[in-house]
């Protein structure tokens, strides 16, 4: 059988990621019902994040250099990590079919899990950089949105309605299927090797420094740098409430989970319209835009769900919020594959993930302490904080997380309006070139190249 590739390939590996996604989301939405129901604790809530993005980050440097050493067998390693997400999911399987399945167990699952994410998104993203022309970067960064957009609309839903009917070990059985559905899908696919380029001989040598050549990289380029500053912002200050805003909506509903599922749902759809609509249209030609557009928007969502009292205002903040994510992500996706060789991809793409990511375990591990310690104790009726802020957010129990939210929203509004006025952030497209635009020939000593930054690059 002839292997396929170039767009009818990648769809395929499109159709399988959705399946396989839309199984792990439903088994992502139903565990933290098991958590809060055995713990009531947002603490305990919040770490589940905390053990997914901790080893994520500490392993994506290394991951990153061994996808570029492994990127002419591309489809293995992809193989590999969706066959390791299966077998997590066989043992969670087992621990809960003998009465096993315990708090730690769960974090150490996630642990794994995150581990074999390490090399599946630089992997998938080296693959779709391979199998497709350049034009269409943004569109197909959009096309893996709505992946994450369908099953944000259907594992609320399902997650709520099968957890309520046949339980946690129903669940985790359908994600084995979808898992193994997504596993199936490589088969019949061809992913091209990587053009060898200079920067790639450039970073060969050990495995530590090849890890943290992404890095030396990045920092070659402050543009571009900066532009991972700004996500290191935006995903912190989004972490401080979205790690908590299951257990607010829980606390302040009677621990409803149809409510959790309603907002859930409202994002899903809100993020699948968006990104729908990128994959047709393939997003802002100044590329730029949409990454700071985006993080405003989803930012101002923040905001709505913090001032939210009930399921409808926080619906509504959900959908505002969620608007924006395939809008920034794929914007800055296409960014990247643009200025980026293909065979450092791995590395390069890694070190982003570190860096955008890297304050969000700082943030998942101040959020729920802080929650459970001072913000909701000092939201409730009589507390430290409920005659200044009360009329602004309500009291009681889960206000105190509304209350972050308003402080996220608003601080992050401004900061990321300000992003405008930074030159490096907001003309990296023009700065940085394409990593196969030809060489600009010498400019006279003194004369600064046009189009690029003139000031000294480390």
């Amino acid at each position: 059988m002839k292997l396929l590739t170039g767009l009818r390939g990648y769809t395929v590996i499109w159709a399988g990621q959705l399946v396989g996604v839309l199984g792990s989301s439903v088994t992502r939405f139903a565990l933290p019902l098991w958590v809060w129901q055995e713990t009531q604790s947002a603490t305990a809530m919040a770490y589940m994040g905390l053990f997914t993005m901790l080893p994520l980050l500490l392993f994506s440097p290394v991951a990153g250099a061994l996808v570029d050493r492994w990127s002419g067998h591309l489809k293995r390693v992809m193989m590999i990590s969706d066959a390791t997400n299966f077998l997590s999911g066989v043992a969670l399987l087992l621990l809960l079919s003998t009465g096993q399945l315990a708090l730690g167990w769960i974090y150490a699952l996630m642990a794994v899990q995150a581990l074999a994410e390490a090399f599946q998104w630089p992997s998938y993203s080296l693959a779709s950089t391979l199998m497709l022309p350049k034009e269409q970067y943004q569109r197909a960064s959009a096309m893996q949105g709505t992946v994450l957009s369908v099953a944000g609309i259907a594992a609320p839903l399902l997650g709520a309605l099968l957890y309520a009917q046949v339980g946690l070990i129903r669940i985790v059985e359908l994600d084995l299927i979808c898992a193994a559905v997504a596993l199936l899908a490589l088969l019949p696919v061809f992913v091209p090797r990587p053009p060898r380029s200079e920067t790639g001989q450039q970073a060969q040598g050990s495995l530590w420094k090849e890890a943290a050549y992404g890095f030396r990289f990045i920092a070659s380029h402050p543009s571009l740098l900066a532009l991972q500053g700004v996500f290191l912002l935006g995903n912190l200050l989004h972490n401080l409430f979205y790690a908590l805003h299951a257990p607010m909506i829980l606390a302040r509903t009677g621990s409803d989970a149809k409510a959790l599922a309603a907002v859930e749902m409202a994002g899903g759809v809100s993020a699948l319209v968006a990104g729908l609509a990128l994959s047709a249209w393939g997003g802002p030609k100044r590329r730029i835009s949409g990454v700071l557009v985006g993080w405003m928007i989803s930012l101002f969502g923040v905001l709505i769900m913090g001032l939210g009292r009930d399921v409808p205002l926080w619906m509504l903040g959900a959908v505002v919020g969620a608007l924006a994510g395939p809008l920034t992500n794929s914007s800055n996706q296409a960014i990247w594959q643009v200025k980026t060789p293909p065979d450092v991809q791995g590395k390069v793409f890694a070190a982003r993930r570190v860096i955008a990511w890297g304050a969000a375990p700082l943030a998942t591990l101040i959020a729920g302490p802080l929650a459970d310690r001072v913000l909701n104790p000092g939201m409730l009726p009589g507390g430290a904080l409920a005659s200044t802020f009360g009329p602004l957010v309500g009291t009681g129990p889960g206000a105190g997380i509304s209350l972050l939210g308003v402080f996220v929203g608003v601080f992050g509004l401004v900061v990321m309006g300000l992003m405008f006025t930074v030159r490096r952030v907001r003309d990296v497209e023009t700065i940085v070139p394409d990593f196969d635009a030809p060489a600009l020939e010498p400019e006279p000593a003194g004369a600064p190249v046009a189009g690029l930054d003139a000031r000294p690059q480390p």
